[in-house]
């Protein structure tokens, strides 16, 4: 199941997750392309 959470992100941060998501078809949406990252990590740190 899926909860929605709330962040605080850096501006430059959000425009470039903005950029990503707009620019880029890999990605549904901003929490898609959240979740995937954090996906990413938690995948490396093993």
């Amino acid at each position: 199941m899926k909860k929605p959470i709330s962040a605080t992100i850096d501006e430059d941060l959000i425009d470039w997750i903005e950029k990503e998501v707009n620019d880029n078809k890999k990605y549904r949406n901003k929490s898609h392309l959240i979740e995937s990252a954090l996906e990413l990590m938690k995948s490396n740190k093993k």
